[in-house]
């Protein structure tokens, strides 16, 4: 117990640190030697594998049918963590399976748990690829530090995520319509009651091939969103910017209500203002001509109340490379929002995600008012061009770029 104290109390001064580095920086990125010892993390070299049986095998879906998190292929990836036998264990691969837990697992009661969103893609080419995993990495072991979770060197998880690929690779859909989704996930399973860090947790990495996030009757239409000041995301000081399933189950409720209104998701707001934090699971983008009559792009900053896509971060950095129009991360409230469309400035507002990719927004329901954004009315609109350079650099069309992973 003297030496998880001493762990966690080493680990506060690095939390401190990354709260300010995740306050003005577009950027997340941790080192492995900052988060875990080597001695201490798990290890690829030691990866175990147990193939599925035939009787095992899942019938693969046709393309079409996919929709997202339905399906699930035929293995999964497991390491446990024991504080008492040294901390990570052997990691192994087994046959997709369910897991059991105490019930006073800490997981079950509160919410000691986290996970993360990646994808594999199939180029053009045939070779299958990552999307920048070095940030989704880095991603998960800031929201293993605010949990109280066991940190784990980055590149031995990619190493044992790329073999689990490599094992169900035939579920990597032949489709540029459709991508792997990766979910691995974090979760405290010390069988006792009492809020308190856990020092038994199990990390697991689970695949489905999934299609499009959103289903709209028409490529030609964008997202619809209910806009309500009266729910709140996420608050300063908060854990909105990590990503942890505590996040997402007070939204559902506020999901629903957006689907019996006949819209699709949620904009997030916050504060007095009616900040713009959120657009469901993604980060959002405005595209408007500013007081300078300069174009330009923004999206609120990483002040605490939104998570640190990695899309997101794509995005600002392919914009300022391009240099074809002013880039900028600021809060932006829906003041401005309203006021921007009478005055016929406001251009285009997109989502942006993994699961999501870039996704544009087309109508906003605020309080009494209608918000038609002109989005898809746009001649060349930038989302286009943002989908378009993403997904070339996913599937191969770009076969070198410095953010595409191509499996071994």
């Amino acid at each position: 117990m003297v030496h998880f104290r001493r762990k966690l109390l080493s680990h506060g001064g690095l939390l401190r640190q990354l709260k300010q580095h995740i306050r003005w920086s577009s950027s997340l990125k941790i080192r492995n030697d900052e988060v875990v010892s080597p001695d201490r993390s798990f290890k690829y070299a030691d990866l175990s594998v147990r193939l599925a049986a035939p009787h095992q095998l899942h019938p693969k879906p046709e393309v079409s049918a996919l929709s997202f998190g339905k399906y699930f292929t035929d293995h999964m990836l497991k390491v446990f963590y024991y504080e008492a036998l040294g901390g990570w264990q052997t990691p192994e691969i087994t046959p997709l399976e369910n897991l059991v837990l105490h019930p006073a697992a800490k997981v079950l009661h509160y919410a000691v748990e986290l996970f993360e969103g990646m994808k594999a893609y199939r180029g053009v080419d045939g070779k299958i690829r990552l999307f920048r995993p070095d940030l989704n990495m880095d991603r998960m072991n800031a929201s293993a530090l605010r949990s109280g979770l066991p940190t784990f060197n980055s590149t031995e998880l990619i190493n044992c995520i790329n073999r689990l690929i490599s094992i169900d690779q035939e579920w990597v859909p032949h489709s540029e319509a459709s991508s792997l989704y990766i979910r691995p996930t974090l979760i405290g399973i010390d069988p006792t009651l009492g809020v308190a860090s856990s020092e038994s947790a199990l990390l697991y990495v689970i695949l489905c091939p999934v299609g499009s996030y959103f289903k709209t009757s028409s490529e030609q239409e964008g997202v619809s969103l209910l806009a309500d000041p009266r729910y709140t995301r996420a608050w300063p000081g908060g854990c909105g910017d990590r990503k942890m399933g505590s996040n997402y189950a007070p939204t559902i409720q506020i999901q629903r209500e957006a689907l019996e209104k006949g819209l699709q998701q949620v904009l997030w707001l916050y504060g007095d203002d009616d900040q713009l934090t959120e657009v469901g699971t993604m980060n959002i983008f405005m595209f408007y001509i500013n007081e300078n009559g300069e174009k330009e792009l923004i999206t609120p900053p990483l002040n605490g109340l939104i998570l640190p896509g990695i899309t997101r971060q794509s995005i600002l950095t392919l914009s300022r490379e391009w240099g074809q129009f002013k880039v900028s991360e600021r809060v932006i409230t829906m003041q401005e929002v309203c006021r921007l469309l009478s005055e016929n400035r406001l251009l285009e507002l997109f989502g942006a995600g993994t699961a999501c990719v870039v996704s544009p927004i087309s109508y906003i329901k605020y309080i009494d008012q209608g918000l038609h954004i002109p989005t898809m009315e746009q001649p060349n609109p930038v989302f286009k061009m943002f989908l378009k350079h993403l997904t070339e650099i996913q599937y191969g069309y770009l076969p070198n770029h410095p953010w595409a992973f191509p499996l071994d």
